[in-house]
């Protein structure tokens, strides 16, 4: 089998006597929440991202100089968001630094609470979302992504952070063969690009030939599904839940 398809394969379906043990699928379903909600976001809320900070300081800029279609307030409100959802998550991590199962189940509780609050106001809200209820989703889904990244960044899957794909997709090609390294482990990051690409698709679809909302629902159905696996995973007393 080449080494791409044995990367994406052992991703997928991991060896559980790995460092990372069942990880690294569960982090691909966080990747496809990333792309579900930042579709939402984006084509619902405005030009405003609710996971993808870089986007939301481009945009600050944009909005700025003028440019129609961008809002100061509503890129403000996403990256105030998520600095204290990831503040939330931060802390989530620290407390429970023992054990990367409880880091990883602890976060997934509070994140998939948020996405259930913001599915309901957002299916009860008539669209277009404006004021308060605009900037609630906002503020709920910046939160919820928040604490995600905090805890991705605290169980450090190599390649597989859920919501940055540029380092992912410079280290597919910057560590290939072409390139004259080693060959940049691109079955693992492709397959998390993909995942990204599957979120933000369904997303679409979903948003411009269904229900508005609908992303969301995708996405607390994922969270609640990954929420009660790890469950399970807390228990467990393998080598993959000391921390790194």
């Amino acid at each position: 089998m080449p080494a791409a398809l044995r990367e994406a394969w052992t991703t997928l379906v991991p060896d559980m006597g790995d460092r990372h043990g069942p990880l690294p699928p569960l982090m691909l379903a966080l990747t496809v929440v990333t792309g579900l909600v930042d579709a939402f976001s984006y084509l619902v809320l405005g030009h405003v991202f609710v996971a993808n900070m870089t986007g939301n300081v481009v945009f600050s800029g944009f909005a700025l100089a003028g440019a129609p279609g961008f809002s100061l307030a509503a890129s403000l409100a996403a990256l105030a968001a998520f600095a204290a959802g990831a503040l939330l998550g931060g802390r989530l991590a620290h407390g429970a630094r023992a054990h990367r199962g409880r880091v990883l189940h602890l976060a997934l509780l509070l994140e998939t609470a948020l996405m259930l609050a913001a599915y309901v106001i957002a299916e009860a809200t008539a669209t277009p979302y404006t004021g308060t209820a605009r900037y609630a989703l906002i503020a709920l889904l910046g939160l919820a992504m928040g604490v995600q990244n905090a805890a991705a960044r605290a169980l450090a899957v190599p390649d597989l952070t859920t919501t940055v794909l540029t380092l992912t997709i410079t280290g597919v090609a910057a560590d290939s063969r072409l390139a004259g390294g080693k060959g940049g482990k691109a079955g693992r990051r492709s397959v998390s690009a993909a995942a990204m690409f599957t979120g933000g698709l369904v997303g679409a679809i979903a948003v411009l030939h269904s229900s508005p909302a609908l992303p969301l629902l995708f996405a607390a159905v994922l969270l609640t599904a990954a929420t009660i696996t790890t469950f399970a995973l807390t228990r467990s007393d393998a080598t993959w839940t000391n921390p790194l």
